[in-house]
């Protein structure tokens, strides 16, 4: 088990050395909601975390506290603040566990949450080859939202079969409030279209190759970076409870984005100070031990 005294360690670290932005990502080494407990109401407008799902309750040796996790996200969001939960269900006794399925249902039926949209992670490889089912190639993305989203920049790179043409033939009506007919102009379709919600891409592991990654369960950075794009705006605050290698953070970072990341393991934690900041150190953080 994790000891307290290591729990309690936090890493602020200043941007990289881009002198164009000012944004700061924040590494907190601790439980995640304890570390939420000590965030303003309302304070952060994104979340993109994937959170350990294949042994669905446990984490380095530690137990995660999914509920109270989920209740501390709705709180410290801002009005119109989203979250991406990237997750899959694990395998138990041949039968997927549901776990996905019963966290969606608790973030909107107890947490409080908008089920924005159910969005889909389609990956070019997989893992594990199957022999009794097919070969398991996604994770669900949910989208949750603290009310209607403040903030959506829909990502324009789906090329159109039909681009140059007109949209529809023949009239285009729609019908008015008082039942009356009208006449929608015809439109020009455009070179790319908006994505639809199932987003094809390479895991982690294809986008580095042949390097050792730190993490056993890396966010393909990708992923991280277009949900960031398309739920914030630069100078938001981007936060992730289960920051492991800190993908989410730096992906921010790069973005112009605050980033808060919280970090369980102390091995992780000190692999990003490592990896990221070379020059800093873990320090202890006297006001979250008193808050405790």
């Amino acid at each position: 088990m994790i000891s307290t005294t290591e729990q309690l360690e936090i890493l602020s670290v200043p941007a990289g050395t881009n002198t164009t932005q000012t944004t700061q990502i924040d590494i907190r080494c601790g439980d995640s909601v304890r570390q939420l407990l000590e965030l303003p109401n309302n304070s952060v407008h994104l979340c993109v975390t994937s959170p350990p799902y294949y042994k669905l309750r446990t984490y380095g040796g530690v137990q995660w506290d999914f509920e109270n996790t989920a209740r501390q996200l709705y709180r410290v969001l801002a009005p119109g603040g989203v979250v991406c939960w990237v997750v899959g269900d694990g395998v138990e006794d041949g039968s997927e566990s549901l776990t996905t399925c019963k966290q969606k249902i608790f973030f909107r039926e107890q947490a409080g949450f908008r089920i924005h949209d159910t969005m889909i992670y389609a990956k070019t490889n997989f893992a594990h080859p199957e022999t009794a089912r097919y070969h398991q190639v996604f994770e669900y993305v949910f989208v949750l939202s603290k009310g209607a989203p403040r903030v959506f920049n829909p990502i324009k790179d789906r090329p159109n079969v039909y681009a140059g043409k007109v949209g529809s033939y023949g009239i285009n009506t729609f019908t008015r409030p008082d039942g009356s007919k009208g006449v929608r102009p015809r439109k020009i379709n455009a070179e790319f279209g908006m994505r639809h919600n199932v987003w094809t891409g390479k895991t982690r592991g294809q986008e580095e190759g042949c390097n050792k990654l730190p993490h056993p369960a890396m966010m393909p950075q990708w992923l991280a970076r277009d949900l960031i794009l398309s739920w914030s705006s630069p100078g938001d605050t981007v936060i992730d409870p289960f920051a492991g290698s800190c993908t989410t953070g730096i992906e921010a970072e790069k973005l112009g984005r605050k980033a808060i990341c919280i970090e369980i393991n102390p091995g992780y934690c000190k692999s990003i100070d490592r990896d990221l900041c070379h020059d800093r150190t873990i320090t202890s953080s006297a006001h979250i031990a008193a808050a405790l």
